[in-house]
């Protein structure tokens, strides 16, 4: 008896705990975990290594439409394959993180990234993570979850997270660059950070990692129809 695949939307502001969330539930499921974040940022590394203006959408765009992003599995890591080149450190670079709004929130760049995400989750069984998956990447999936935490308690997250990879990092820092990505992501034209009417909201700032999976997993296993 086999069960009918379903799509999970996991959307909300940065340094919510998306992504982790998200490879857990994926591997619990045995589902495809896409990181949608993770082009906007492999497109934002490759158009800095090219000292591209980040404000210029044509070049933008232009680039994006000669760039390979692949996202792939790795025992339960994930890896990020731009034109070819394991970047999945360097998309995770300050400089990066502190660039990608900018990119993320032109719209012709979103569209065509928007169209690729849209493929990869054509066949369901999919959880995929991001700021507008829940309202436009995946409008009809049929779990939608909107994270949410404190500044102050993102900041924190992101604080250990660059800690254990070897980042120096200020708190004060942190919380401005937060707010700073906050601003652009939801004040945006182009798809903004918006909770998806239909979407389950869920504040994790008192939660663990797992407490917030399994939540998740909770919603999904009453759709989660065995055939």
């Amino acid at each position: 008896m086999e069960s009918k695949k379903i799509a999970i939307a996991i959307d909300g502001p940065a340094a919510a705990g998306k992504s982790t969330v998200a490879k857990i539930v994926a591997e619990e499921l045995s589902y495809i975990y896409i990181d949608t974040g993770a082009m906007y940022r492999a497109l934002t590394l490759k158009a800095l290594n090219h000292h591209i203006d980040l404000e210029d959408e044509t070049a933008l765009v232009e680039l994006l439409l000669h760039t390979k992003i692949e996202l792939q599995k790795n025992g339960k890591n994930q890896i990020v394959l731009l034109d070819e080149q394991d970047v999945t450190i360097d998309v995770r670079s300050q400089h990066v993180t502190n660039n990608v709004s900018y990119v993320a929130k032109l719209p012709a760049i979103r569209e065509e990234l928007v169209n690729r995400q849209q493929q990869l989750a054509s066949h369901r069984g999919v959880v995929m993570d991001g700021r507008d998956i829940g309202t436009r990447v995946l409008p009809d999936a049929e779990v939608k979850i909107y994270l949410i935490a404190t500044v102050e308690e993102r900041a924190k997250r992101r604080y250990e997270e660059n800690k254990r990879r070897g980042i120096p990092s200020s708190m004060e820092q942190l919380i401005k660059e937060i707010e700073e990505r906050d601003r652009i992501d939801s004040e945006r034209d182009a798809s903004p950070l918006v909770k998806a009417e239909n979407a389950i909201e869920v504040d994790t700032t008192a939660m663990s990692i797992n407490e917030v999976a399994q939540f998740i997993l909770d919603a999904a296993s009453k759709l989660i129809v065995h055939e």
